[in-house]
């Protein structure tokens, strides 16, 4: 579920840091810049291949490690602004990011539902979804409840298994989503169109999961008598 990834970054230290220890000044800046957040950066594979620029779900904050430098580029690199008291140190590091592998099982807690699917939260990660195609089959979705409901089916007839808010529930991961989020300037359709429509808010890093097999959705459904 949790990835460690080699980086290499800039970060700029504000004057009134100078009198901090410089291993702790660094680590803040880089937590504020990239804890939570979803960023591009240099990866280093740590077997001696060339680096690759991908996006890292950096979802958790974790401390950060100075590596030691066995080659110049891996040297911490400081530049200091003529103009301002202002020190910029470009550094590789390593970070903690989550980033959890397809078929990977998880368990989380139901969020709430729609008739989009199951929302599920990890706790400090809540966009995962587990579309109707992916529920207990047969599957329905109670309107007046707003939850999802497993009909499972007995000897005895069919009965109705909720999914309520707050329920523990173990999934598959399927697949997983990166959104480009920057700003950009407006289209010319979006300019003419009412100001009164604000475009969806889209998250950058998505989850889809599945608890269509058996093992899988609530943890109550197979707990053992």
């Amino acid at each position: 579920m949790f990835v460690l990834v080699e980086m290499v970054d800039t970060v700029r230290i504000p004057p009134w840091q100078f009198e901090r220890k410089l291993n702790d000044s660094i680590a803040e800046e880089l937590n504020k810049k990239l804890a939570n957040k979803l960023e591009d950066a240099y990866v280093f594979p740590g077997d001696g291949a060339s680096h690759t620029k991908e996006k890292q779900p950096c979802t958790c904050q974790q401390s950060l490690l100075m590596l030691p430098a066995p080659s110049p580029w891996q040297l911490p690199i400081y530049f200091l602004a003529l103009d301002l008291p202002i020190l910029d140190i470009l550094f590789h590091f390593r970070y903690v990011v989550f980033h959890p592998f397809l078929d990977e099982i998880l368990i989380g807690k139901i969020k709430g539902c729609s008739p989009e699917g199951v929302h599920v939260s990890l706790g400090f990660f809540d966009d995962i979804l587990i579309p109707p195609e992916s529920l207990q089959q047969p599957a329905k979705f109670d309107e007046a409840e707003q939850v999802w409901v497993w009909e499972y089916e007995t000897e005895e007839g069919a009965h109705d298994l909720y999914m309520d808010t707050g329920e523990e529930i173990r999934f598959r991961v399927v697949d997983e989503s990166f959104v480009d989020t920057s700003p950009t300037g407006p289209s010319s359709a979006e300019a003419t169109s009412s100001s009164e429509e604000l475009p969806k808010k889209e998250a950058p890093y998505t989850l889809v999961g599945s608890i269509s097999e058996p093992g899988l959705g609530l943890l109550s459904w197979w707990t053992s008598s």
